[in-house]
């Protein structure tokens, strides 16, 4: 899955990385070591300006809110349980599939985390006697230190309860597209803990390599098996994972220190 990541980019760093067209100023995010549902995140996306006559589709950096609300929803209270949509079967859930028809878009980060349960902690918990065992946390990234590109929906939501001029009438929200872990080895490991991403998660953000990014924006590809193609997973062994603070299991932690490896984990009976 993916429930926490960082994302330290500027949008100039961005938009030169995605070939970006058309960016806001005043839609620029402050640097995130600790980016949770609910917040807003950058996004690229590939659509016609808006109040623009020409309908052609241009490369946007565009701010929206993580956790994804349907266009039919009645309230948004649910957005923040759909910050994560499946790659085996968004293309048919009711939630995501007209998202993902035509509505699609690449959430830039530096990586994600994830937390890993120590062994004795796990046993304690499976025999009921402790509810809420101690986790390390892991932070997973490209090896090669590129931009980890989270393949991702978004979405249209009209609060009807505002009127059309309110700038809260509207609002757009996007779901990260997770897929299995790799079982292969991590192209760097760390040295004492898991050796794969499977080890440390079952699911994994997709992450899409630079030769599928403009299929994957192109709003004019709507072929449900054509667009599933594009949700394979990656080459194995671009990603390394290591080891990080467990400050950064309080969402009110932010900052680079966030980042920073640990020569062993917190907790040593992990593995």
């Amino acid at each position: 899955m993916c429930g926490r990541y960082a994302s330290s980019r500027g949008p100039e760093d961005l938009a030169g990385i995605f070939e970006v067209e058309k960016w806001e100023p005043e839609e620029t995010l402050e640097p995130d070591y600790n980016v949770a549902p609910t917040k807003e995140v950058y996004a690229v996306v590939d659509r016609p300006l808006k109040d623009s006559d020409d309908r052609r589709p241009v490369r946007q950096l565009r701010r929206l809110k993580w956790g994804l609300v349907p266009s039919w929803a009645k309230s948004p209270e649910g957005g923040a349980r759909m910050i994560n949509a499946r790659a085996e079967t968004v293309h048919e859930k009711p939630s995501y599939r007209r998202a993902f028809a035509t509505r699609r878009c690449i959430l830039p980060a530096d990586g994600y985390y994830e937390w890993v349960t120590a062994k004795d902690e796990r046993e304690l918990e499976v025999e009921g006697k402790k509810k809420r065992p101690r986790k390390q946390p892991y932070f997973v990234l490209p090896a090669d230190g590129s931009v980890f590109a989270m393949a991702g929906l978004y979405e249209f939501w009209r609060d009807r309860t505002l009127p059309d001029e309110h700038p809260l009438a509207w609002w757009v929200t996007c779901s990260v597209i997770t897929t299995e872990a790799e079982t292969s080895p991590l192209a760097v490991a760390p040295a004492e803990g898991p050796r794969s991403l499977s080890d440390i998660h079952p699911r994994m953000p997709l992450m899409l390599t630079p030769d599928r990014w403009d299929a994957w924006l192109d709003p004019a590809r709507t072929d449900a098996e054509e667009l599933r193609s594009l949700l394979a997973p990656p080459s194995e062994g671009l990603m390394r994972a290591y080891p990080v603070s467990t400050a950064v299991s309080n969402v009110r932690n932010n900052g680079p220190e966030l980042l920073t490896e640990l020569a062993a984990p917190e907790e040593s009976t992990l593995f």
